[in-house]
């Protein structure tokens, strides 16, 4: 079967993921600071600064400027090999400074663990190998993640696999296993988080684009569903009216109609190599929220992808995970893999609401607007 390019959850994973901090990065010196603001737990915006080096001090500032919007929730991506580099030896630096910043900013979150990125799984800590979905790897992730749960109680919802639709449709992974995997993981950290809830991701364009509707029922597990969603073609380009998005947005609750629906990514971005502009996003975003609205009892949670720009050149798959193994055929009529890994580049590099420079798109003005509403219908 022929592989496509890694789409959008392995670019925010990345992203997030790639925060130098210069300063001291101790939680000693991240006092919780009082929060005026009322904070909607439903609603969320990506935090991330504009480069991935950054100071405590302009950390602070952009989780400060993201949370008066009013929102209450943002995604934590964490990846194994991150967090726990040696077996049993757990690194809380980076993931404390964050948190943290969450917890003074009044921010529920949101944790992606990386089991299944789409097409593949990992990474894994090198101690660990390359597992299977079997009771090696479940132990392993049981105790790995209720340690994490048991240290961030601000934690309240946890996606174990994301972009199943890829991991099963390109990657030939079998659902019947991933259910057996997925249960046994969920009945054992349920017992030991009970007011945490469980659940998996799945692209709604990826799906909208191949008809891959039926891997949704296919994995019955969880409390919740999680969507990402961008506004693209199989090339990663915008090929949707602002109008037309929302009309995808509906088919998430015509694929999950018994039980909650998390959206985990939502973004347009602002590129026009991709076909992006700025009128376009701010439009989406008024679409968008106003569909929420209309729908609010049905989500759990419902995340903007993201605050800021990244640089150009930063937002490639080789930032995300190391010497991906992807090709796409001649003939398919999906164009080049180079193509396909610039446009999502330029995607993701554009996705934010506020430019590298600090210069607010109208998104911004657009989304703070949105929230506000939502907080009041």
């Amino acid at each position: 079967m022929d592989k496509k390019i890694l789409g959008a959850v392995g670019a925010a994973i990345a992203i997030a993921m790639a925060v130098l901090i210069l300063l001291p990065n101790t939680p000693s010196n991240l006092s919780p600071e009082p929060v005026s603001v009322s904070h909607n737990e439903k609603l969320g915006i990506i935090i991330n600064p504009p480069s991935k080096e950054v100071t405590l001090d302009q950390l602070k500032k952009v989780y400060s400027e993201a949370s008066l919007t009013g929102i209450g929730r943002n995604n934590l991506y964490l990846f194994w090999n991150h967090i726990e580099p040696q077996e049993d030896q757990y690194n809380w630096k980076d993931t404390d400074i964050m948190m943290s910043l969450n917890k003074q900013n009044g921010l529920a979150v949101t944790l992606y663990f990386s089991v299944v990125n789409g097409r593949i799984t990992g990474p894994y800590p090198d101690w660990m190998g390359e597992p299977g979905l079997d009771p090696v790897l479940e132990k392993n992730l049981v105790k790995t993640l209720d340690a994490v749960l048991s240290r961030y109680d601000i934690i309240d919802y946890v996606i174990i696999g994301g972009e199943l639709d890829s991991y099963f449709n390109d990657a030939n992974g079998d659902v019947e296993q991933y259910n057996e995997f997925f249960n046994n993981i969920y009945t054992e950290l349920k017992q030991k988080h009970p007011n945490v809830q469980f659940g998996n991701a799945f692209s709604l364009h990826n799906i909208v684009n191949k008809n891959l509707d039926h891997y949704v029922s296919d994995v019955d597990a969880g409390d919740f569903v999680a969507f990402t969603y961008l506004p693209v073609d199989r090339l990663n380009d915008i090929s949707r009216t602002p109008e037309d998005a929302k009309k995808d947005l509906q088919k998430m609750l015509e694929l999950v109609p018994d039980k909650k629906i998390g959206v985990f990514e939502i973004s347009w971005s602002t590129s026009n190599f991709v076909n992006g502009s700025e009128q376009a996003q701010t439009k989406f975003i008024a679409e968008s929220y106003d569909f929420y609205r209309e729908n609010a009892s049905k989500f759990e949670f419902f995340t903007w992808y993201r605050q800021y720009d990244r640089p150009e050149g930063t937002c490639g798959i080789e930032q995300n995970f190391p010497s991906p193994t992807i090709t796409i055929a001649p003939g398919s009529g999906l164009g080049g893999n180079e193509y396909v890994k610039e446009r999502l580049s330029k995607y993701t590099c554009n996705a934010g609401l506020i430019k590298t420079d600090n210069t607010q798109k109208s998104g911004w003005a657009e989304i703070k607007k949105q929230i506000q509403l939502s907080e009041n219908s």
